[in-house]
């Protein structure tokens, strides 16, 4: 029997997912669905390209792959310069017991 994932734990703002505690930033919600499902499809392809070319130990497979993979995260807006407008800062791979977020973070449970 396979047991379905719960979705991502997501900031009240919706800037960021929260992975084993760390803030990793969202997709930009401005993305039109069709676009941004494109863009995710890029993703995964460059992700099996990269797993592909380990495989085989094509380091320049490899490296265009990682390259790809780049891309197409700074196009979702998850990499590059944030998608926001307030001047708040990218909070990206901090623990988030450490940020302005610590408080909502430990009211939600999540550990």
């Amino acid at each position: 029997m396979s047991q379905e994932r719960s979705p991502p734990l997501t900031t009240p703002d919706g800037r960021y997912l929260v992975v084993r505690g760390r803030l990793w930033r969202a997709s930009d919600p401005r993305l039109a669905d069709e676009r941004r499902a494109d863009l995710v499809g890029q993703l995964m392809d460059a992700r099996r390209a990269v797993a592909a070319a380990r495989r085989t130990g094509d380091k320049d497979a490899e490296n265009s792959a990682h390259e790809a993979v780049g891309r197409a995260k700074t196009l979702l807006g998850e990499r590059g310069p944030v998608w926001w407008d307030d001047d708040a800062p990218d909070l990206t791979r901090r623990m988030a017991r450490t940020t302005p977020y610590a408080d909502w973070y430990a009211s939600v449970g999540d550990d």
